[in-house]
């Protein structure tokens, strides 16, 4: 299991190569380790994967999809209505 710390997610290191993540609800944008799956940034952020849609480079990907340092994504709330 990974054990970063989210205070630990914003420090850029050389032991890793960085992914930007863009969130909203606030919006923001933090850095993360990257080459792993988008289901592991969500659970290092402390966001349930089942709550959150990730998209990769304008795309609605699977949370099993690998996020590379060189990707564009952004993670949005699930929202439902009735």
């Amino acid at each position: 299991k990974d054990s970063t710390r989210l205070s630990d997610v914003a420090c850029s290191s050389s032991r890793w190569s960085s992914l930007i993540v863009r969130l909203r609800q606030p919006s923001r944008e933090v850095e993360v380790r990257g080459d792993r799956p988008a289901r592991a940034v969500l659970i290092e952020l402390g966001f349930a994967p089942e709550s959150y849609i990730v998209i990769c480079n304008g795309t609605l990907v699977p949370s099993d999809t690998v996020l590379h340092e060189s990707d564009s994504v952004e993670l949005r709330p699930v929202i439902s209505g009735g």
